[in-house]
Parts: structure tokens; sequence; C-alpha cells
């Protein structure tokens, strides 16, 4: 179980990170019609879409779409497995899934659900090596 939790864990935080990095895509395609690109003259360039695709650079913006998405992928995996080890309720289930759609949300689902891990844990020591 504790391994579940420590899987849990890292993916927690490596959502929220993607996710932030989703915010800022989208900020910049939404907010100021860019692609965020790298190389192509300049480390980081902010391009307009139709500039973006023959500037010649890695498009960051793509990238980091695809990337968040394989994660959460993962992350609800991870999420599945803590849930099923600690037999939660399911309510739970879908409140640590959902840290990883609402943005900062998947660090503070990610401590609470640890701190609640370790208590059950805790309380019944006898189940911590079930798995």
């Amino acid at each position: 179980m504790r391994s579940a939790l420590a899987f849990y864990k890292v993916l927690a935080y490596a959502t929220g990170v993607m996710l932030l990095l989703v915010v800022v895509e989208m900020v910049a395609k939404y907010g100021f019609d860019s692609e965020i690109v790298a190389g192509g003259g300049a480390a980081i360039q902010f391009l307009p879409e139709v500039v973006a695709e023959t500037a010649g650079g890695f498009n960051l913006s793509t990238a980091v779409l695809i990337v968040h998405g394989w994660l959460y992928v993962v992350y609800l995996i991870a999420d599945f497995r803590l849930w099923q080890f600690m037999r939660w309720p399911f309510s739970r289930f879908v409140l640590i899934a959902l840290g990883g759609v609402v943005p900062l949300l998947s660090f503070f689902v990610e401590k609470r659900v640890h701190r609640q891990a370790e208590q059950d844990l805790t309380a019944h020591p006898e189940a911590a090596p079930r798995y």
C-alpha cells in the first residue's frame, strides 16, 4: 500500500505541474492567439499559429497537451490503485480524479489524501503489508 501511495504522490505532483503548463498554453493560445515554440531562431517564442507551423522549431503547445493527456491517464491508474487498496468509498476516487483536472487542486488533494492514507495505515497496521 505504501508503494501505491508513493506512486500516487509522484503522479499527483507531475500532473499538477503539467496542468499548470496547460493553463499557460491555453492563455497563450486563446488570450494572445499564439503557439509556444522552442527553437527555430530563439530558445522560446510565442508565434501566431500559422507562423508556428513553418517556423522550424518544436511546438511546445502541442507537446504539453499530449504529455498532460497521457500523464493524466497514468494518474487515474495511480488513483484507482490507491483507492482500491485503501477500500475507500467511490466518492473519494472521483474527488482524487478531479485533482488532475482543476488547476492547483492536485497539490491540495494529494496532501489531504496522503494524510488520510497515513492515518488509515496507522489505525490498521495489519493492512499495510496486504499487497
